[in-house]
């Protein structure tokens, strides 16, 4: 291994850290809570982790298994799924739907042998923007220890080069 790369194990799988290499994290948030907390967080400047992309959803019921998988096999390294608090959902019932469907799909990373720690829901009211912050830091200190998502398409490096 050169001496610009690191190597993290995680459950018995090798992952080669790139030089440089942050963590991208997906962070489906619910539009009537989650997505004011992310909001208020970057208007008061609160500051979370630069490789985080957020993506409204308007309830985090909605969100199918195969979303949470597909952004796995397109490369993201984590995904937080940010609904509203238990009793607080427009959708009656989405966040508890949600919640079922993240336990499912957390088996299937583990049985994959990608981690399903990469995986994590956290439930926030709009107010909470400081919450907000403090779980994206977690999760991507989370994903760091465990190195990048092994199923990351590589990336060319120069189109046309011959």
């Amino acid at each position: 291994m050169s001496p610009d790369r690191s190597e993290s194990r995680s459950e018995g799988t090798r992952t080669v850290r790139p030089p440089g290499w942050e963590p991208e994290i997906l962070a489906f948030c619910c539009s009537y809570c989650a997505s004011a907390a992310a909001g208020e967080a970057g208007a008061v400047r609160l500051r979370y982790p630069a490789g985080t992309r957020i993506l409204s959803t308007p309830c985090t019921g909605g969100i199918e298994m195969e979303h949470l998988l597909e952004a796995f096999e397109k490369g993201v390294d984590g995904v937080l799924v940010v609904g509203c608090p238990d009793g607080g959902c427009h959708f009656v019932e989405g966040n508890q739907r949600a919640l079922r469907r993240l336990e499912r799909v957390r088996a299937i990373l583990d049985e994959i042998g990608l981690g399903g720690g990469r995986l994590r829901m956290v439930q926030l009211s709009d107010s909470m923007a400081p919450a907000f912050a403090d779980h994206m830091r977690e999760i991507t200190e989370t994903i760091r220890a465990m190195g990048p998502n092994p199923l990351k398409p590589a990336r060319k490096e120069s189109a046309g080069r011959s």
